[in-house]
């Protein structure tokens, strides 16, 4: 595939081998030619477990000081004075039967599930299709609970879900390229500080390794693990 002339004008930015601290990195990306909408800024994080066993997943949620800077619509499995309240948080979709209807249909316009303890009988018969796509309730999130307007509230405010995947790798994007550098930061350091916590007792040797900044359209920027743990110690 051909490079466009911005990404080979950002890479020559960026120095060949360099391990960038956090600050750095995120100073040089937002010196870097702009695409002509507003990019996601990535992390991607490379770690030291083995996915495959149940005591080294990492998974975990936190609300990004400064927010993803995305609209998120929130659907929420409720009844009663729940339903109200979820409705009175912002909730974008709030209901029982009816949505796991629409859903089973093929109807998905939504990013964030939550649904209180009493409504997974009916949110249990969609795993197959929230499931795959991540969007099943989970208590660990924070998205199984009678605090339906705590949930959305956060939700709506830049909470954002981590998970590794099959290869090891945390990815998520913590901000947009509008962003000021210092809200980037903030955020990928918030980001970096949870899933150092999040870090499996059965997890052996270096746990942090490759630790990758960028944009949508944009290439890489590396960042010195060591020098981010250090900052988060």
């Amino acid at each position: 595939m051909a490079l466009s002339r911005r990404y080979k004008e950002s890479q020559e930015k960026i120095e060949h081998g360099r391990l960038y601290g956090l600050r750095e990195a995120v100073d040089l990306l937002k010196e870097l030619p702009a695409a002509k909408f507003d990019e996601s800024v990535e992390l991607a994080m490379r770690l030291g477990v083995d996915p495959k066993h149940a005591d080294q997943m990492v998974r975990g949620a936190i609300v990004l000081p400064n927010g993803t800077g995305k609209s998120v619509r929130v659907l929420v499995f409720a009844k009663g004075e729940k339903e109200t309240e979820a409705k009175e948080a912002g909730a974008d979709h709030v209901g029982g039967d009816d949505l796991a209807k629409k859903i089973q249909e093929g109807w998905l316009e939504f990013e964030r599930v939550v649904a209180t303890p009493d409504m997974m009988g009916v949110v249990g018969r969609l795993g197959k299709v929230l499931g795959p796509r991540g969007l099943m309730p989970n208590p660990k999130l924070g998205t199984v609970t009678m605090d339906v307007a705590k949930a959305v509230s956060e939700s709506k405010a830049g909470k954002v879900e981590y998970r590794v995947d099959k290869a090891g790798i945390v990815h998520v994007a913590v901000g947009k390229r509008s962003f000021e550098a210092e809200k980037i930061f903030e955020n990928a350091s918030a980001l970096i500080g949870a899933v150092i916590k999040a870090k499996p007792a059965a997890a052996k040797g270096v746990y942090l390794g490759k630790i990758a900044l960028s944009t949508t359209m944009g290439p890489a920027i590396w960042i010195d693990p060591a020098s981010v743990q250090r900052a988060a110690a």
